[in-house]
């Protein structure tokens, strides 16, 4: 089959990889009708090197048709339409039946120090094959794949995978109270679907916070008070002045390692993907430094007893936090990967024929698998507007 596979920094390509085989009883193999390029794939393309392997399939946002299935998965057939969350989880153990599928005691990658493996997201996370390709192996089937319905097109449901619940639990975890507040810095994905989530649920006041035009008028088509950090030489200012003074009652950090503006911490990222073998991998998983540009926005912007909630990807484990202004202000904290599972009823029944939502047009790029290379490079570089980009293998 042909599959996106990872090659270097900033080096992928389309190549053809063995067709993904029954390993386990609870294993279906799916054939891709669509799959997502996710804004924490560019952190592999980018950032987290080291902890790549070169033919390593990308991909983590996968939809398509079953096409077989292991003796244990029940529930489940050939032709059957399913969505596959992100992340590889039991469904029956303690962390399941908490909801934290994320943190899956079945699953969890111990030999790393991690929780539940991830599709096509590194050894970090177990080094699954992902789903840019024609043909999907997907262990823990028989929890797994949401079963959707025949008609409507892949990509009203398709965000299941990741962006819908993803930003569903950064709007969860903000915890913004009724009639309330609430800034999103980053507007890529998440931080437009946590937008448009947080209004449908009953927000007073939405500010998005981005710097790429493209971003903001999305924004603020929805329905978004939108503030371009390259018009404010104070970004938290320009936010307390919108809110008589105080700031917003909870921030989203939508945007995570790779934000702008820290050129010390893009030195020690790039310094660590430039060391050898073992000694990058080292340096990424046990002094690595993020850019905290953007968390330090959510910090200085979110009103005293507010919350932040991260749902932007960090990686460092030795960054430096500002603790005395965290504790001063009060403020709470919450963060991790989407346990999609645990907000799938929620949001299923929001993808109706009104798409309250907008994911039937969410999408910006719809293209084939073959041309995976220019989609990564155009969407790293924000070119063409390129805020979300589907693989149509």
């Amino acid at each position: 089959m042909k599959a996106a596979v990872w090659q270097g920094k900033r080096d992928v390509r389309v190549a053809d990889v063995p067709d993904p085989v029954i390993k386990e009883s609870t294993d279906a193999v799916i054939r891709i009708t669509s799959s997502g390029l996710c804004g924490s794939d560019l952190h592999l393309y980018e950032v987290l090197t080291p902890l790549m392997t070169p033919g390593d399939i990308l991909g983590h946002e996968p939809m398509g048709v079953i096409e077989e299935t292991g003796s244990a998965v029940q529930g489940l057939k050939p032709g059957d339409r399913v969505v596959v969350p992100f992340q590889i989880a039991c469904g029956n153990c303690f962390m399941c039946d908490q909801g934290l599928q994320t943190q899956c005691e079945t699953t969890q990658v111990r030999e790393q120090g991690t929780g539940a493996p991830l599709f096509g997201y590194s050894k970090l996370y177990d080094a699954v094959p992902g789903a840019q390709a024609e043909y999907l192996r997907v262990p823990q089937a028989q929890y797994g794949p949401i079963k959707v319905p025949e008609g409507p097109p892949d990509d009203r449901f398709l965000f299941l995978s990741d962006v819908l619940p993803t930003a569903w639990q950064a709007v969860e975890y903000a915890d913004v109270p009724e009639d309330g507040t609430l800034a999103v810095v980053g507007l890529g994905p998440i931080g437009d679907m946590a937008c448009r989530i947080a209004l449908h649920r009953g927000a007073r006041q939405v500010i998005g916070i981005d710097l790429v035009p493209e971003r903001l008028a999305r924004a603020r088509a929805r329905g978004a008070q939108v503030l371009d950090v390259t018009e404010h030489d104070d970004i938290g200012a320009a936010v307390r002045e919108l809110t008589h003074g105080r700031g917003t009652d909870a921030v989203i950090d939508a945007v995570g390692m790779e934000a702008h503006g820290n050129v010390a911490g893009k030195v020690v990222q790039s310094v660590g993907g430039m060391l050898p073998g073992k000694l990058a991998e080292k340096a990424v998983t046990k002094a690595g430094v993020d850019r905290l540009s953007a968390f330090q926005h959510a910090i200085d912007i979110v009103r005293r007893g507010g919350t932040v909630s991260l749902s932007g990807l960090y990686g460092g484990a030795a960054d430096p936090l500002p603790m005395m202004t965290m504790f001063d202000k009060q403020i709470q904290l919450r963060m991790g990967q989407a346990n999609v599972k645990r907000w799938v009823p929620d949001i299923l029944p929001l993808l109706t024929d009104e798409d309250v939502l907008g994911v039937d047009d969410f999408a910006t790029h719809h293209l084939p698998l073959a041309q995976a290379p220019e989609a990564y490079e155009m969407f790293q570089k924000k070119a063409d507007g390129a805020v979300k980009v589907v693989f149509n293998p």
